[in-house]
């Protein structure tokens, strides 16, 4: 075969900073008067448009405040809320009271509180909500809720005090490729999610940088899936989040990407073009489909060592899980994919687009799969997307989790309907859901399924139980990492479900899907990582 010939460019200096420079960072100067210069006018009483045609509480009706806008920024309070131990090469997060607050859903409107918890989140019983009301922790506009069968009105403001869990993540350390004041680009482990969503609040990256770098009010511009390692770029100022989102958008940032892949892949350039279909939002699963988006991945192969094959990747198109569901449609799935590689897929595990399932079949599959595995934290589906599969599967088992008092009983972490989200100073805000309850597991994997709220971040502890809480994060916890160190006692809730569990630990391995985000390039800069050791061509995979 020719050598295919190769343009030389003029080099770009590997990690080097974004010019702010230049016309793609020009704005338009906007005409029109000053306010100053407007003749003075008498001022005139008039209601706002918020106000008008507002009715006063009659008697006996409850009253409902205007709803307000709240700071969502991640501060200096919220890092403090807990902090990290690390112990068999993970990092873990000590429990902490945590409220959730959202306003209420239309669908909401009309129905009791109760109603609301009981067909939407359903991670703990009606008792436990009904306790926890008698105890203070759900408040409606501010104000406590002992009897919930209170009927929900336009423009309530729920707030649902909860003991919060959080599932381990890798305890590798957040590498800083570059900070030069505008953008910060890390080198982000496997298994850690870039911003608070789903069970993940402070084994994030964002949380991360903040506690332990004091690195804050940062604005994302692309995002890795949990499981993905590698480059990640964040701005420190909404101006150069602005340029970096627009060469996303205006296909200017050449990303490549190195996995592991089963078979021996084709030698030369392979070009996958099959559109992908989101099969569920809320999900966050996906499939080649006719009725899908337009998609382009260019895959070369690196290397061969007789059973897997390193594979280079060029995704051109920016499609949710691109390059993993054009490997598996090519018939190489990431050999430790846990979605896109998994058997529930079938014989041929979705090469060529053969599955022979409905959707809701194929997500049943998989969660029973997982189940059986005793792996469903692999899996990036929200708590209410395994709970509505377990729903149209009830003659499955349930995952199996050990009570403290050596019982046993099935796991509820998919009854609930809570996805969350916080939001980073200066990107939009996302919608939530209010999760109730100690949070279960997985991410929620895509922004598109949250619904149509706002979620406050200022997060307040119960007065009460901070006491018995852990010492704070002093903003650097690393020094605690040794592999040998005991869990420190924490504090346990009455009322919590998850601390009478005792989950396993996933292992390190399990946390790791060999996919990793190697470079990231625009027009004037360039920012990559070391190839990491499974890509390596005298790699040998260890049990």
């Amino acid at each position: 075969m020719e050598p295919t010939a190769v343009v030389t460019e003029t080099p770009v200096e590997v990690n080097s900073p974004v010019s702010l420079e230049g016309d793609s960072l020009k704005q338009a100067t906007r005409t029109g008067k000053r306010k100053s210069d407007e003749p003075d006018k008498p001022e005139t009483s008039v209601p706002s448009k918020r106000c008008r045609g507002r009715k006063k509480p009659g008697s006996g009706e409850r009253y409902i405040p205007p709803p307000q806008r709240r700071n969502p920024c991640i501060s200096q309070e919220h890092f403090n809320e807990t902090s990290y131990y690390f112990e068999g090469g993970l990092r873990k997060v000590r429990p902490y009271y945590y409220d959730f607050k959202t306003y209420c859903k239309g669908r909401w409107i009309g129905k009791s509180l109760l109603e609301v918890f009981k067909s939407e989140f359903r991670a703990e019983s009606t008792e436990y909500y009904q306790r926890a009301a008698k105890e203070g922790r759900i408040r409606l506009n501010e104000t406590t809720v002992e009897d919930l069968s209170v009927v929900l009105r336009n423009n309530d403001h729920m707030r649902n005090t909860v003991h919060r869990h959080e599932p381990p993540v890798v305890s590798r350390p957040m590498e800083v490729l570059v900070d030069d004041g505008e953008v910060i680009v890390v080198d982000k482990p496997a298994s850690i999610p870039v911003h608070p969503c789903g069970r993940f609040r402070h084994n994030t990256v964002i949380f991360i940088l903040g506690k332990e770098l004091g690195i804050s009010k940062l604005h994302t511009v692309h995002r890795l899936d949990r499981l993905t390692s590698g480059v990640l770029l964040l701005a420190r100022t909404l101006e150069t989040s602005k340029k970096l989102d627009q060469l996303v958008r205006d296909r200017q940032l050449e990303k490549e990407y190195v996995c592991r892949v089963d078979g021996e892949f084709p030698d030369g350039e392979l070009i996958c073009e099959e559109p992908i279909l989101v099969v569920s939002f809320k999900i966050g699963l996906c499939r080649v489909d006719p009725k899908g988006k337009e998609c382009r991945t260019v895959f070369n192969r690196l290397s061969f060592n007789g059973k897997t094959s390193v594979v280079r990747c060029l995704p051109l198109t920016g499609r949710t899980h691109q390059i993993r569901v054009h490997l598996q449609y090519l018939g190489f799935p990431i050999i430790n994919d846990p979605i896109y590689g998994s058997s529930a897929w079938g014989p041929h595990r979705g090469k060529g687009g053969l599955v022979g399932k409905s959707d809701k079949e194929l997500l049943q599959a998989l969660v029973e799969e997982h189940q059986s595995k005793e792996s469903l934290h692999l899996l990036d589906i929200p708590d209410d997307g395994i709970g509505n599969v377990q729903e149209a599967g009830k003659n499955k088992t349930s995952e199996k989790m050990v009570r403290l008092d050596g019982s046993c009983e099935s796991d509820k972490s998919g009854e609930n309907d809570q996805t969350q989200t916080d939001v980073i100073c200066g990107d939009k805000k996302p919608d939530a859901q209010v999760p109730t309850g100690c949070s279960s597991s997985s991410e929620a994997v895509n922004e598109a399924s949250h619904s149509a709220s706002y979620m406050d971040l200022n997060s307040t502890s119960l007065k009460e139980s901070q006491s018995s809480l852990p010492n704070k994060s002093n903003g650097n916890e690393t020094e605690e990492n040794d592999s040998t160190q005991k869990t420190p006692p924490v504090a346990r809730d009455h009322l919590c479900s998850e601390c009478k569990l005792v989950r396993p630990d996933p292992t390190e391995k399990e946390l790791i899907m060999y996919l990793h985000a190697l470079r990231y390039k625009g027009p004037d800069f360039e920012y990559s990582t070391r190839l990491p050791d499974w890509a390596k061509e005298d790699w040998v995979e260890t049990d």
